[in-house]
């Protein structure tokens, strides 16, 4: 059910998403995590009322979308390991990346941490890279990223679609509006 279940919740989203092939993969084999993230940025900000309407939980909505988007490319050679917490307006996913030629591959280990802004950018920042860092741990990855969504339809899209890196316990974590 860990699989079924954000499939099917997510069906229409991956159906309607066409990706080119080979776009998010470095030269050495490994995910290319921050040209993915940049292109579910333009992705959701030209699609998401359409898409997020479709969800019956319209909360849940970005983070699945995130999900339906990632799960795309993904499936092309890895696995997303997932950690919910959307009742608490976020969702961790492990991506596992197998690269390389030579056997046993190598396994890139990328932490996405999602939350959706209810108090200030700051605020949720702070929040959110404390909780990146410790599944980033957990789960012995080498990179993270915290995506927050914000759902105000007073801010412009100017102010919700950003890129920053911070530091959080000697650790660079990305951090995307």
């Amino acid at each position: 059910y860990q699989e079924v279940i954000p499939r099917e919740l997510t069906w229409d989203a991956q159906t309607g998403m066409t990706l080119i092939a080979g776009w998010y993969l470095r030269q050495d084999g490994e995910l290319d995590v921050d040209k993915l993230i940049a292109a579910f940025q333009q992705f959701f900000r030209e699609h998401s009322e359409h898409w997020v309407e479709r969800f019956d939980y319209k909360e849940a909505g970005p983070q699945l979308l995130l999900q339906a988007f990632l799960q795309r490319i993904v499936n092309g050679g890895g696995r997303i390991e997932r950690e919910y917490g959307l009742g608490r307006g976020r969702t961790d996913l492990l991506i596992l990346w197998p690269y390389g030629e030579v056997e046993p591959r190598l396994v890139q280990k990328v932490v996405v941490e999602t939350k959706l802004r209810r108090k200030s950018l700051e605020t949720t920042i702070t929040e959110g890279l404390k909780q990146t860092w410790e599944y980033m741990d957990r789960g012995a990855a080498e990179a993270g990223h915290l995506v927050i969504f914000d759902r105000d339809v007073s801010r412009t899209w100017e102010e919700k679609i950003f890129r920053r890196t911070e530091p959080y316990q000697d650790r660079p974590i990305t951090v995307w509006g």
